[in-house]
């Protein structure tokens, strides 16, 4: 066994409605060049699905089969007083691992022991960056954090998940409330205000497809924008920071209405009204 594969994970995933995806995520973890993690899926199904999904893998590697109430962080937080690994992630069901990530990953803790969790590049199908990614590596803070991460990029160390604790069952996709996103924001967030270093590590990456098509996009804008400006007022940002980022908004309603882009200009003005809401609910 190298030196890489001497660092155990924990792989936290929630699922609901995917069979296909989940079985070639599956596929790419049974491929990883280094075998010491496990995976823990909570399933948020109301039925066996993924009992077939699940069959061809047991033995290959450690899965714990958990169930829960929909909800993306509940789903989590089920999950994570089971975690034994020394780094905890949280892959989504159609996202795939490189072959060689978790030792890459695994050596960059070895070698960086002052650095408590790590957000890698998220890419597309095609290769292509997805979001607003860069390519140089940076230390994580407040300021730089949302355009630096996304759930399924972040690896934590355990120790991380130990004062930290759960996710914020409010936030996140099926909380049952108007916060649609922010949760994979919020739990870096208090990692930092909690003292523990994150880096932003480019070379490394996670693929994860892009799904839907416009309407997608517009059904999004509003309860994912008002996630973000919900975690922006809990953390205490600064009125200038939500203001900086409501003049984009605002910026893409203009240039969609410039250019006859209707559309463009109706997502931007939803998340306008998203950032705002979040940013203003008690």
């Amino acid at each position: 066994m190298n030196k890489a594969s001497a660092t155990s994970f924990s792989l936290v995933l929630a699922t609901l409605g995917r069979t296909a995806e989940l079985g070639r995520f599956l596929a790419a973890l049974d491929a990883q060049t280094a075998r010491g993690f496990e995976l823990i899926v909570v399933d948020q199904n109301g039925d066996d699905r993924l009992l077939p999904v699940l069959a061809p893998f047991r033995g290959r590697f450690p899965i714990r089969h958990l169930t829960s109430a929909p909800g993306l962080s509940r789903a989590r937080n089920v999950a994570l007083p089971h975690a034994a690994g020394d780094v905890v992630a949280f892959p989504d069901d159609d996202c795939l691992y490189p072959a060689d990530l978790l030792e890459r990953t695994a050596r960059f803790f070895q070698t960086h022991s002052d650095t408590h969790g790590i957000v890698v590049r998220p890419l597309g199908d095609d290769g292509a960056t997805l979001l607003e990614y860069r390519d140089e590596p940076a230390t994580v803070s407040r300021l730089n954090l949302f355009g630096r991460a996304i759930s399924y990029t972040l690896f934590v160390r355990r120790e991380v998940v130990e004062a930290v604790g759960g996710f914020d069952e409010t936030l996140g996709l099926g909380a049952a409330t108007p916060w649609g996103a922010g949760e994979d924001i919020d739990y870096p967030l208090r990692a930092l205000e909690a003292g523990f270093r994150l880096a932003y590590v480019p070379e490394l990456a996670v693929v994860h497809p892009l799904h839907g098509g416009p309407e997608r996009t517009l059904q999004r804008a509003f309860p994912y924008a008002a996630g973000f400006g919900r975690v922006c007022r809990k953390h205490g940002f600064p009125a200038w920071y939500m203001g900086y980022h409501l003049c984009r908004s605002l910026a893409g309603v203009l240039a969609g209405v410039s250019t006859g882009r209707p559309h463009k200009a109706r997502v931007h003005w939803r998340a306008l009204r998203g950032k705002l809401h979040g940013w203003r609910a008690p």
